[in-house]
């Protein structure tokens, strides 16, 4: 995944670093999204940017499993 803003990209990544780590981690500020996003969670990766992304679980592992939906702004992601 490249983007045109260079710092922007870094904080995606280290955010995406931490769900790895700990979904819920204070920091992140994970929650339920609600209305046409009902079902699904975001977390913030900086002042006004989101990650919109549902959880599931592996049949086969057990492990759950984090699907990203989308990356972009307050305004562009709800």
């Amino acid at each position: 995944m490249r983007f045109r803003n260079h710092d922007l990209q870094v904080k995606i990544e280290a955010t995406i670093a931490a769900m790895e780590n700990d979904i819920s981690a204070p920091n992140l500020g994970t929650h339920k999204l609600e209305g046409k996003l009902s079902g699904l969670l975001s977390c913030s990766c900086g002042y006004d940017c989101r990650i919109v992304f549902s959880l599931t679980t592996d049949d086969e592992s057990g492990e759950q499993v984090v699907f990203l939906l989308d990356v972009g702004t307050h305004e562009d992601v709800y």
